[in-house]
């Protein structure tokens, strides 16, 4: 039971990050959301910035199942856009959190959970060895840092013109989608 009231607390700050951002999602919602009291959540989680942690946490976990579904013996440009695509369509679904980079107690509690960071520097290596092959065979840029291609992709699961052209309302989802991907790694010059 005491699982189940995790999980179902860890849902609740998912998509009230999802909707609201860290800084005006309140505990009191989330108490609400779940139908518990203040008292009760704190039990579980002791802080704010621990409930968006076990957000990540989720997310993380979430995106290590993805990864480990990707065909293995697929080209790392195709895996790279692949993984770029669920992150898309994660958060058009409102499941990925948004949270602030510039929050030091949110950055120091999600530096300490020891969760978070192993399956971040998990999902870092991976990524990063498709980025450095997809290099060296010639479907990425070599003369952009490794690093840098990394972070462009993770910045993608929190693009605000995912948002901008929806609520313009020209395209579907998937056409926002493939916007994206084609933007990202293909640039906006003419070729």
């Amino acid at each position: 039971m005491l699982a189940a009231r995790e999980d179902a607390i860890v849902q609740a700050v998912n998509r009230l990050l999802a909707e609201k951002g860290f800084d005006l999602m309140t505990v009191d919602e989330v108490a609400a959301d779940v139908g518990i009291a203040k008292a009760s959540l704190y039990k579980h989680f002791p802080s704010k910035e621990d409930l968006a942690a076990a957000a990540m946490v989720r997310v993380v976990g979430l995106a290590q199942a993805f990864l480990a579904s990707l065909p293995p013996d697929a080209q790392p440009l195709a895996q790279l856009k692949a993984m770029v695509r669920w992150m898309l369509q994660l958060q058009l679904a409102g499941e990925m959190p948004s949270l602030p980079h510039q929050n030091s107690s949110l950055r120091t509690t999600l530096m300490n959970n020891k969760a978070y960071l192993d399956g971040l520097v998990r999902i870092s290596d991976q990524i990063g060895g498709w980025i450095e092959r997809a290099q060296k065979d010639g479907s990425l840029s070599a003369g952009i840092p490794p690093i840098m291609v990394l972070y462009t992709l993770y910045a993608r699961a929190c693009d605000p013109v995912l948002e901008f052209l929806r609520a313009g309302g020209q395209h579907s989802d998937e056409e926002i989608i493939e916007l994206v991907i084609r933007t990202c790694f293909e640039g906006l010059c003419a070729r």
